[in-house]
């Protein structure tokens, strides 16, 4: 449990440490954004192949974790059918500041309503380690995030301390259902693989539909790639070394 609590904590509050720098600077160029983005994209990866759906496989039939993938990546192309999508940096909607700074929030916010899932689950794991590698990949995802938001919400004239709060709360939802997710798995038997099957669906969904297309959208694409690269072999190196 302990050990729960760290992970979410840290995981959460990755948000609000990615959006820190935003108090000091206020731009950050398109090929430093593409670069972190791409190697989040490839921790993401490997945590989600190398280490989630290896876990899930060896608890449960293959029928089970294909399930999970597929309800894990269901439910977030569900999500964003419900909230849609928004350039950060680039949105030209034609709506009021208050009400597009609450829509970003609110579609962040309900993104990481899985992420923290993932955490939760990965630590009702028996295996040693998996829940602290799951956390470390969540919380490396929510950096950049946290820094985009923050970003997004000072070119909406929000203060830059008001701006750093806010992108810092969006990730408070992951400690509340990452212990959701604990429990739910601690309680209920066979659900581990389940879970850990639907916390590798999201994270695939993730990186694959925002990630690495945000990632190649300003002709950046060569140094995303060896970022995603550099990013996937650092994961691996970590679920070799302490999974």
């Amino acid at each position: 449990m302990e050990q729960l609590v760290v992970g979410s904590l840290l995981s959460a509050l990755a948000t609000g440490a990615g959006a820190l720098p935003i108090l000091f600077f206020k731009q950050v160029t398109h090929r430093w954004r593409d670069i972190l983005l791409a190697f989040t994209a490839g921790i993401m990866m490997a945590a989600s192949t190398f280490s989630l759906i290896p876990q899930a496989l060896a608890n449960e039939r293959l029928i089970v974790v294909c399930l999970g993938v597929l309800t894990g990546t269901i439910l977030l192309t569900l999500l964003e059918s419900v909230i849609p999508h928004i350039d950060l940096e680039h949105t030209r909607a034609n709506i009021s500041m208050d009400s597009q700074s609450l829509l970003i929030l609110s579609a962040i916010t309900l993104h990481n309503i899985p992420e923290g899932l993932s955490v939760g689950v990965s630590y009702s794991s028996e295996q040693s380690g998996l829940g602290g590698l799951i956390a470390f990949a969540i919380g490396v995802q929510n950096a950049p995030e946290g820094f985009l938001v923050a970003l997004f919400l000072i070119n909406q004239r929000v203060s830059r301390f008001k701006a750093f709060l806010l992108a810092t709360l969006t990730g408070s939802v992951e400690i509340v259902s990452s212990f959701a997710g604990y429990y739910l798995t601690s309680f209920v038997e066979g659900l581990v693989s389940y879970g850990l099957a639907f916390a590798a669906g999201a994270m695939l969904f993730i990186v694959y539909k925002e990630l690495i297309p945000e990632s190649h959208g300003d002709g950046h694409e060569r140094s995303a790639t060896f970022s995603f690269i550099v990013g996937l072999l650092v994961m691996i190196c970590l679920i070799r070394w302490f999974g």
